[in-house]
């Protein structure tokens, strides 16, 4: 360790936190401890900072109502790989899902092995389009400064069927209709098989 002595403003950090702690030997007599001299007597301390909360300048904020960014904007946004006709018609709930998998309750050790097989049986069956239920997941956020996702099924299920061996099927994956199943369930259009 250096032998380098406080500034005024270690010192004074340094006895709010001793303040809040309880000594360890109340009988021994408490040590002065050595105040750096500044160089510069013209110079001024630094300035103390501000209070602040971690996020406060953030765009969306934190906290429970927040909710991330992402998954439905980001599929929303994703260039559209079938026919824009019928992925207009799959959008709007006319398209009927030939097939679904409902995942509630799985964890993602028994899901993921549970959709590949049902995705890879889909289209030896030549299906098109089948309907992924995940759930919209509870909201498990306290409010801290990392925000948590609610529903891990609902954002890693398109993660999974962009990835091999799936990602070679799956031709479109959008969020379903609400009469499918909303926020809570997936169309995923599978190419022809062959």
């Amino acid at each position: 360790m250096s032998g380098r002595k406080l500034t005024e403003e270690d010192l004074n950090l340094w006895r709010q936190v001793a303040r809040t702690t309880e000594k360890l030997f109340p009988d021994r007599p408490v040590k002065e401890l050595p105040i750096a001299k500044s160089d510069d007597p013209a110079k001024e301390p630094k300035p103390v900072l501000s209070p602040f909360r971690v996020g406060q300048n953030s765009k969306s904020g934190t906290g429970a109502n927040n909710v991330l960014p992402g998954l439905s904007s980001q599929l929303d946004t994703a260039p559209v790989r079938m026919d824009k006709k019928a992925f207009g018609r799959m959008k709007r709930g006319k398209l009927v899902p030939e097939g679904r998998i409902d995942l509630h309750g799985m964890t993602l050790d028994q899901a993921h092995p549970a959709l590949t097989a049902f995705i890879m049986r889909a289209q030896s069956d030549r299906k098109r389009l089948v309907l992924v239920i995940t759930g919209k997941g509870k909201s498990r956020d306290d409010g801290g400064p990392i925000p948590v996702r609610p529903g891990a099924l609902r954002h890693n299920v398109p993660h999974w069927l962009s990835i091999p061996p799936l990602a070679q099927i799956v031709l479109q994956v959008s969020e379903a209709h609400g009469r499918h199943g909303g926020g809570g369930a997936y169309y995923v259009y599978l190419r022809r098989g062959r």
